[in-house]
């Protein structure tokens, strides 16, 4: 739980709040405040400061948090938890495995024991449904999305609820850091834990690897933030500075560990001298882009002894993706305006374009790497003003196992989720108090 909770004053609510409204009139209508973006940035600034950071949030991240919640059916939460089960219960299969292992590095067949850590799954909610866009290995804002949680103001408290318990979502987080942990090392003690990201404090998340470090010395581990050249090898353990390190939270988006900055914490793993998490195989089996055309594929899931439940989910869910290839480069040009074209280990957007923004040159570029096209569906939207354009929207399930941790939203405007929009940034999300997650 967080241990200084944020004040917010509640906010009067107008007709266009009704109880009986359904999601969409409530995001198109309802401008009820959730939450104090100054106050909660003035929270996380005391957390920075107390742990030497000096930093002003409202002046670095000005567009981190939107006033408002983005509401969703009880049907969409309910569909987005099957779809994350579902998932699981696929990439559990041998065969899945060996299929997406055949374009995965060297790497990904090294096998350490765990899941590798909490997932992204990043949804567009629409009238068929919710579609599945990506999912990703080291998802940024949980503890950023848990603080907004708790300090959230449902404008209609009786009717409308997090669809999670915001209050645990700490503790599940750190559950599952320590379940990787035992699967890894058993029953060894763990003491001290390397939160690691290239140039950590340039990062725009900075300040949760800070909520990170914070979570893990409450609890009584040893943790420091710290870069991948930082880390060194002796006496079969691997360290930063004067402290052997147990266990490495890894923020990487080296995800193969290729690069020569992140040669010692490759060899260390691959030593079985550090528990790593997200690992490269963890990567190899969710979030390389090109096995959503395999978890969308009735005839490869038929074969991989999927059960009905799950394959009927994953069609629905999961927006036509084909891998780029010579013999359909032709075809898939053609089509480009209907599609959306991903580097196979891409992350946050990058490198990432829609057909109808393609050049020739461009084209070029992609049609010579590894990229998926992936059918366009359009995001939610959520409006901030009477009369102003909408936000664009995105859902994101943090999940670990199966099993949906917190749900938050994205809004933004452009192509991308860039913490850039004034109103966007990250957002609580609300249901009815039917669409409860239960623990």
């Amino acid at each position: 739980m967080n241990p200084h909770p944020v004040p917010i004053k509640p906010n009067p609510c107008s007709n266009s709040c009704a109880p009986n409204s359904s999601a969409e009139a409530l995001n198109r209508d309802c401008f009820c405040l959730a939450v104090d973006p100054r106050e909660l940035h003035k929270e996380l600034e005391a957390v920075l400061g107390a742990h030497g950071v000096p930093v002003s949030l409202a002046d670095s991240h000005p567009h981190l948090f939107s006033a408002l919640p983005f509401y969703v059916s009880s049907q969409h939460i309910t569909q987005t938890a099957e779809v994350v089960a579902a998932i699981e219960e696929v990439v559990a299969a041998s065969d899945y495995q060996s299929t997406v292992m055949s374009w995965a590095p060297a790497i990904a067949q090294f096998d350490p024991g765990s899941p590798g850590g909490l997932l992204g799954l990043d949804f567009h909610l629409g009238i068929s449904g919710p579609r599945l866009i990506e999912i990703n290995t080291n998802p940024g804002g949980v503890l950023l999305n848990a603080i907004l949680g708790q300090a959230q103001h449902a404008c209609m408290p009786d009717l409308t609820v997090p669809p999670n318990d915001s209050e645990h979502v700490e503790e599940a987080v750190l559950q599952a850091v320590l379940t990787e942990w035992q699967l890894q090392r058993g029953s060894i003690p763990l003491r001290f834990i390397a939160i690691v990201d290239e140039a950590p404090k340039r990062q725009y998340l900075y300040p949760e690897f800070v909520l990170f470090r914070e979570l893990f010395l409450r609890h009584g581990y040893s943790a420091e933030i710290c870069g991948p050249e930082e880390l060194s090898r002796k006496e079969n353990r691997l360290w930063l500075r004067d402290h052997p390190v147990d266990f490495v939270y890894n923020r990487l988006t080296d995800f193969a560990l290729q690069q020569t900055a992140s040669e010692v914490l490759r060899a260390a793993y691959l030593s079985a001298e550090v528990a790593l998490s997200p690992h490269p195989r963890s990567h190899a089996l969710y979030a390389d882009k090109r096995n959503l055309s395999v978890l969308g594929n009735r005839d490869l899931l038929q074969a991989f002894g999927a059960s009905q439940a799950a394959i009927d989910i994953l069609m629905a869910a999961i927006p036509l993706t084909q891998l780029l290839t010579p013999e359909n480069r032709e075809a898939m040009w053609g089509n480009r305006r209907r599609l959306f074209f991903k580097p196979a280990a891409g992350f946050g957007s990058k490198a990432s374009y829609r057909g109808d923004k393609l050049t020739r040159r461009v084209w070029e570029e992609i049609a010579a790497g590894a990229y998926v096209a992936q059918e366009i569906v359009a995001p939610s939207e959520r409006h901030v003003a009477s009369g102003a354009d909408p936000l664009k929207v995105d859902i994101r399930c943090y999940a670990y196992r199966g099993k949906v941790l917190l749900y938050a939203a994205r809004m933004y405007q452009g192509q991308t989720t860039n913490f850039r929009t004034v109103g966007g940034g990250f957002a609580p999300v609300l249901t009815s108090r039917e669409g409860r997650v239960q623990d």
